[in-house]
């Protein structure tokens, strides 16, 4: 006898898991797309070099290793895995690589901390283990107090104004660019009348200039006719540093509108004037 019964006829329960299997694959179709439109987010990304982190990690918490033996060591030649192992910041060790550059020693740890600026309590750590060079136990005689010390003593300032490209170069952070720029900015104004304008040159960091002005100073700042602003035609103002040929034609504009002008902090009411700059565009003017 033939079987009529069609394949596509399943039971109650048959019909169940069909059923099942379809809400666990919609469930899985749901899953992958909700995972793969919103990943996961985990710990931050790291954007050190791993391997010298954990050659940087590993010292430092060996130095917090109970049994751990700290041996004596000069602190003239700290290098920046040490420094970072013995807690020290990257700007401590600036200072320590910039009063070394000039050729300078550190000879006693009062001396150390004055150079570096750390604090009291990891000087208090540490400072049992420098070990100084014989000449330096033999550089005064015993019966003679020792003078007292000063950073700007030790570190001879130059002059920002002479200063030149390859000069510059020798700080930490500064490189070909830098140092173009710098000595560019330095012509266009004629030369550094005050250290502050050392910041605005374009690109350096507050940071890197402060590792200059560590170094170099305003020691000759240039002689400058400066100009009268209540009689300075348009060109004669454009050639003002920080000023430009449409600042100075709106200067001259306010100027006619106005009248003279009764102090150079009324120049901030030109539109368009930079006011953000308007202490280091005084140092060019007059009334």
């Amino acid at each position: 006898m033939i079987n009529n019964k069609s394949h596509f006829k399943f039971s109650k329960q048959e019909r169940s898991g069909i059923f099942f299997l379809f809400l666990v694959i919609i469930g899985l179709q749901v899953a992958f797309y909700l995972v793969k439109a919103k990943p996961f987010v985990g710990a931050p990304q790291i954007y050190l070099d791993e391997v010298a982190q954990a050659k940087l990690d590993s010292l430092k918490s060996s130095l917090q290793e109970d049994g751990y033996v700290m041996y004596p060591f000069n602190p003239n030649y700290i290098s920046d895995e040490k420094g970072y192992a013995l807690g020290m910041s990257v700007e401590e060790l600036d200072r320590l690589f910039v009063f070394r550059e000039k050729g300078q020693f550190v000879n006693s740890p009062e001396v150390f901390q004055q150079v570096t600026q750390v604090s009291d309590s990891l000087l208090n750590a540490i400072a049992p283990y420098f070990k100084f060079p014989d000449w330096k136990k033999h550089d005064l005689p015993s019966t003679r107090k020792r003078p007292s010390f000063s950073v700007e003593e030790a570190v001879a300032i130059k002059d920002l104004n002479a200063a030149s490209a390859d000069d510059l170069k020798t700080i930490n952070g500064i490189g070909e660019i830098l140092s173009a720029r710098i000595v560019k900015f330095r012509d266009r104004l004629g030369g550094f009348l005050i250290k502050e304008q050392l910041y605005d040159v374009y690109g350096l960091s507050p940071e890197v200039a402060d590792r200059v002005l560590f170094r170099y100073q305003v020691l000759q700042p240039p002689v400058v006719q400066k100009i009268n602003v209540n009689t300075a035609n348009v060109d004669q103002l454009a050639k003002v540093p920080y000023l430009n040929y449409k600042v100075a034609r709106q200067i001259v504009q306010y100027r006619d509108a106005n009248g003279n002008f009764a102090s150079l902090g009324e120049l901030m009411n030109v539109t368009s004037f930079p006011t953000e700059r308007i202490d280091r565009i005084k140092l060019y003017l007059a009334l």
